[in-house]
Parts: C-alpha cells; sequence; structure tokens
C-alpha cells in the first residue's frame, strides 16, 4: 500500500466501522429505553404496520368493554328494580286477596287498604329511581340498551324497553287502584295476577339480555388480552438479549475508537522516511 498524506484508507476503514458500531449501539440503547424491538415503520415497515392494527383493535376493545359496563348496569338496575315490583306485587295480592272476604269489618278493610295504597305507590317510586347514566329500562319512556361487541361497531347486542309503571301495560293495577270493596278488591286481584306474570316474564328478558352482556364483556377482555400479548410478541425486545448486546457494542465502540486513533497516527510515520 502507498503512504499518502491525502488519504488515509486505514482511517476511512476505522471511521466506518466505527459509525456502524454507534449506529448499533443508538438502536440497542432505543429498545432498552422503549422496551420495544420494532418502535417505528424504520425498524421493520410491515410488522409495525400489522402491530399498528392491532392496537386499534385493542383500543376499540377498550370502547366495547366501556359500553358493555354501562349496559351491565343499566340492566342490572333493571332487573333489581323489576324484581322488587316482583315482590311488592306479591305483598298486593295478599292484601286484596284478604280484602276481598265479603265478611271483613270497615276497620280492617280499611287498614288493608291503606297497606295496599302504600304499596302501590312503592311501584312508582322504584321504576322512577332504576336509572343508570341517564337510561331507565322501566319507566314510560323508550330507553334502550344498544351495546356495541366488536371494534368496529358494526355488532350489537340490544334489549330492549319494559314499561313497568303503573297501568303501563305490564302492570295492570293503575295509580288510582283500591281495594276499599270487596268488589275492587276481587278486581284488584285479577290484575295483580296479570301483572305478576307480566312481570315475570320482564324479569326473563332482562335477565337474558345481562347474560349475554356479561358473557360479551368477558369474551372481550380474553380478545383484549390475547391481542396484547400477540402485540408484544411482534414488536417487544427481548432486553436480556438486548443488555448483551449492549455490554458487547460498548466494548467494540471503545475498541473502534482506539483503531480509529492507530489509523490516524500512521501518516506520521512517512515523516521518518525524510530523516537524515
Amino acid at each position: 500500500m502507498a503512504f499518502s498524506v491525502n488519504t488515509n484508507a486505514s482511517a476511512l476503514s476505522a471511521l466506518q466501522n466505527l459509525n456502524l458500531t454507534t449506529s448499533d449501539l443508538e438502536r440497542t440503547q432505543t429498545r432498552i429505553n422503549t422496551g420495544l424491538e420494532i418502535s417505528t415503520a424504520k425498524d421493520n415497515a410491515a410488522i409495525f404496520s400489522i402491530a399498528q392494527q392491532l392496537r386499534a383493535d385493542l383500543r376499540g376493545y377498550n370502547a366495547v368493554k366501556q359500553s358493555l359496563d354501562r349496559a351491565v348496569s343499566s340492566t342490572d338496575i333493571a332487573l333489581a328494580a323489576a324484581g322488587s315490583i316482583s315482590d311488592l306485587l306479591i305483598e298486593m295480592k295478599e292484601k286484596a286477596v284478604a280484602a276481598a272476604d265479603l265478611g271483613l269489618d270497615a276497620s280492617s278493610r280499611s287498614a288493608l287498604a291503606e297497606d295496599f295504597q302504600a304499596l302501590r305507590d312503592q311501584v312508582t317510586t322504584i321504576v322512577a329511581n332504576a336509572e343508570f347514566n341517564g337510561t331507565n329500562l322501566i319507566d314510560s319512556g323508550t330507553d334502550q340498551i344498544v351495546a356495541i361487541t366488536n371494534p368496529n361497531a358494526t355488532q350489537t347486542i340490544t334489549i330492549a324497553h319494559q314499561n313497568l309503571t303503573l297501568g303501563g301495560g305490564n302492570i295492570l293495577i293503575t295509580a288510582t287502584q283500591t281495594i276499599a270493596t270487596a268488589t275492587t278488591a276481587a278486581a284488584a286481584v285479577t290484575a295483580i295476577e296479570t301483572s305478576f306474570t307480566n312481570v315475570n316474564s320482564v324479569l326473563t328478558k332482562l335477565g337474558a339480555g345481562a347474560k349475554s352482556l356479561e358473557s360479551q364483556r368477558v369474551f372481550a377482555d380474553k380478545i383484549s388480552d390475547t391481542l396484547e400479548v400477540g402485540i408484544g410478541n411482534l414488536v417487544d425486545a427481548d432486553l436480556a438479549k438486548e443488555s448483551a448486546n449492549l455490554q458487547s457494542l460498548q466494548v467494540k465502540q471503545q475498541l473502534g475508537v482506539q483503531a480509529l486513533s492507530i489509523a490516524n497516527s500512521a501518516p506520521q510515520s512517512i515523516l521518518s522516511l525524510f530523516n537524515s
């Protein structure tokens, strides 16, 4: 090899190798800092694109779980209220049957009528309070549950509104129903029996809907966990391996600096050729 003070091929080669080592060291340090082997499309465009799509699906399932949580809460409150109304109807039937007795004295009938009225009014109170996040499934309105079940919001679970207000259709007892006489008490018994059947049907529908929501919520959790693990498998760095690489690259960098220093000093040996 010819000696030249204008071009130091050894130094250029040493510098290139040092730059490569420094680049590898920076990449390894980034992986350790972020915990990711693939943090940008520059690292691996195909894998990064797949991981981004999976991240989008994961975020979508987070929204799905929130929707299902709200739906479960609204349905649970409606179920609890409907169950309480069913219990009230049982008590109301007891009072009405007793009041239908023709041989009952006026004082006892009056007491039964007051108890019946108190139970009747409780139904209205329960219905009014059966609300969650602005949704009431059993009042006289039209609220219904429409919970999304997939990250594209193209699939839903719907739970229809059920009117459990007094005189609202499912409950034949009206807001002015009394058992003040044997005749009205007998009529109340008939209305209560039909109402009781209707309320039990409502409980069945709400219960089935709540079960579907809870099952879908569990499934959404499993899907989210699977997606998260899948993303990790694609892009997460092996920190034990990266730690070993870091040690190796740091040593290589130090050796590269020394090699460059030696290569840079080589042209000085030319001076010895001109010593007399």
